[in-house]
């Protein structure tokens, strides 16, 4: 196994490196997966295949793993997300721009062939049109997160045209899962929610009650993701970043659906500064570029989402 061609993902221990590492080991073979991050993940990441300790902004340490490995692909996932990025903005730029980078040069010298790196609906701002947000559009992110999502969307494609740089990129919505931990994201409260209502029967949510969202299930993004690195070369036409789905709805209509479950659960509001990022993000996205263009379609409806996160967590 030594020669075998291996795959890279950097961020292993976060909220999608963690499921996503998962799945890969489980389609392609856990010797083929090396998962890495500068802290240790948890104990399946850990034990159930080979894991390396990376800080990303190390470019030597990252060279030396890709060639002990034999890399040729990357999921660079490592990053600051939106509310943790406003706490600290230039590490989170710092961090955001370097890292990819790293990867991005690593595919310019031919040492790697692929790359996958996540934008985010952060790169709308309050400018951009909220309902069936198009794939091209006003882009004027008012946080550092989306200012370096953006900034990113525009290295990948001129790595592309410049260099032939093989890189492929979706536009992550808020996303909900209950195999791990949220990372500090605005959306993260469609997760907190559901520990709190099984918890506590209450919440108190951070956005308003009418604050409509796109999110998505974290198995259809775990699937994106992975077809879309799958497609054919030539059926990938966006390589900034492609906008993906999944579902919209509100703080109060998710509350609402989880009182089906838990008739006794009760919510209140008390927006803090999250709810600003939040309200110059989008309503709804349009994906349809996406399906076009790789067959790309979001599958999860919100009542599905609320039994899966109920019935595990």
């Amino acid at each position: 196994m030594a020669n075998q061609e291996k795959i890279l993902v950097v961020g292993a221990a976060g909220q999608i490196g963690t499921e996503l590492v998962l799945e890969l080991r489980l389609r392609y073979g856990a010797e083929t997966i090396v998962a890495s991050d500068i802290k240790t993940p948890n104990y399946d990441v850990m034990e159930g295949g080979i894991f390396e300790f990376l800080d990303i902004l190390d470019d030597k340490a990252l060279l030396k793993i890709v060639q002990k490995h034999n890399i040729k692909q990357v999921y660079q996932l490592a990053a600051l997300l939106s509310a943790t990025a406003e706490q600290n903005p230039m590490f989170a730029w710092k961090l955001n721009m370097e890292g990819l980078f790293n990867i991005l040069n690593l595919a310019k010298e031919k040492i790697i062939d692929k790359i996958f790196w996540p934008s985010s609906i952060a790169v709308f701002g309050s400018t951009t049109p909220k309902i069936q947000t198009p794939q091209i559009t006003i882009t004027e992110p008012s946080s550092v997160y989306g200012i370096s999502k953006l900034s990113g969307e525009r290295w990948c494609e001129y790595y592309f045209k410049k260099f032939n740089v093989d890189v492929r990129s979706v536009r992550y919505p808020g996303l909900i899962s209950h195999k791990s931990q949220p990372g500090g994201g605005t959306t993260d409260y469609a997760v907190h929610i559901f520990y709190e209502a099984k918890k506590h029967q209450n919440y108190e949510c951070f956005l308003k009650s009418d604050c409509t969202l796109p999110m998505m299930y974290m198995d259809d993004a775990i699937d994106a993701t992975i077809s879309l690195m799958e497609a054919p070369g030539n059926k990938i036409k966006i390589r900034s970043s492609y906008n993906i789905a999944g579902v919209s709805f509100n703080p109060k209509e998710l509350v609402t659906e989880i009182k089906r479950h838990i008739p006794e659960f009760t919510a209140s509001y008390s927006p803090d500064y999250r709810q600003q990022l939040a309200e110059s993000w989008p309503a709804e996205i349009d994906e349809s570029i996406a399906y076009n263009d790789w067959g790309w379609k979001s599958q999860y409806d919100m009542p599905f989402i609320v039994n899966q996160m109920l019935k595990n967590i």
